[in-house]
């Protein structure tokens, strides 16, 4: 089968298109006829040797996929040969063919297409993580978002609304800003020419947010911690600044806060009735038209390079997403 291959760390450009051989099914595993792929932040990292898993070389990367069950591993019975599913396995999306744990796949609803499917295991099964089991983000709280317009971003400000919240985002061009906006912010803040952390207590007079999203981290980490309501709860989801800020406890002792870190991919495995029960939320959502998972860009498989650049390029809104087979 073809695959995308990282045999070297480095930049998107060291990827290659190489022939392997489909992988073998196994016990509790699930083959997926790849169709689309969903690509992350992580993926950049991961190829860059600064992911905090890493799978012996030569692997293809791709954390999230969607397509067609071929074969099924002993002990899976709630999926059927033939049926349209969406996984999150870690690494090996881009490729024909992927083994995802069971636990870890879904049968998609009737009326999702597979580019969207590609797209929403890890962005939608973080946020819902984030804003309901680990925020437990009420009615009428307000909720900042940083990085806005990005993958994980702007499926917390599609959620936060959905479940009640004024929601201010954050973003770092004003092109980006009508997205954000389409997808249900109160409010949106360019913090390339406003800064944030006054323009959030203006618009809070004077409290700050109750639950800040942080997938950035660095100097926004450490402004966010200046604009956050009593008792408020500072979301860790990534760190695309690429700075590890460092917590100034004073602060979390003066505002009374949490500092809640948000590591999905841990929490779908240890806790896995849980997370499909998020995700069978979501489902429904999806149904009945509550939830639209944006895709900004598609790419062909040879030009994964070029598609992780550009997420990289800070291009992109929503999802990148890289067609294996039409």
């Amino acid at each position: 089968m073809q695959a995308i291959l990282c045999k070297e760390f480095g930049e998107p450009s060291i990827l290659s298109l190489g022939e392997v051989p489909e992988p073998d099914i196994a016990p509790g595993m699930v083959k997926i006829q790849i169709h689309s792929a969903g690509l992350n932040f992580p993926d950049t990292l991961m190829i860059a040797g600064k992911y905090q898993s890493q799978p012996p070389f030569p692997f293809s990367p791709g954390m999230e996929s969607a397509g067609i069950v071929a074969e099924l591993g002993e002990g899976v019975t709630h999926l059927d040969i033939g049926d349209r599913v969406m996984a999150n396995h870690g690494h090996g999306g881009l490729a024909e063919y992927v083994l995802a744990e069971a636990d870890k796949t879904f049968r998609m609803p009737d009326n999702m297409p597979f580019d969207q499917a590609a797209g929403f295991t890890t962005t939608y099964g973080t946020t819902y993580h984030a804003l309901v089991d680990r925020a437990e983000m009420k009615p009428g709280e307000v909720l900042l978002v940083h990085g806005a317009a990005g993958g994980v971003g702007l499926n917390a400000v599609e959620l936060g609304k959905l479940l009640g919240a004024t929601v201010i985002g954050t973003v770092g061009a004003d092109e980006k800003k009508d997205i954000v906006k389409r997808y249900g912010a109160d409010h949106v803040i360019n913090y390339a020419t406003e800064n944030f952390r006054d323009v959030v207590k203006e618009l809070t007079g004077g409290k700050g947010a109750d639950v800040i999203y942080d997938p950035v981290g660095g100097d926004v980490f450490d402004q966010s911690m200046r604009c956050i309501n009593w008792q408020g709860r500072l979301l860790v989801i990534g760190f695309a600044s690429g700075r590890i800020a460092q917590l100034k406890t004073n602060l979390a002792l003066l505002k009374g806060c949490s500092v809640v870190g948000v590591f999905w991919g841990s929490f779908a495995a240890r806790s896995p009735d849980q997370n499909r029960a998020n995700f069978e939320t979501m489902f429904c959502w999806y149904a009945d038209g509550k939830i639209k998972p944006h895709v900004s860009r598609h790419f062909p498989l040879e030009e994964t390079a070029d598609a992780l650049e550009f997420i990289l390029s800070r291009q992109s809104t929503g999802k990148v997403i890289v067609t294996v087979r039409e």
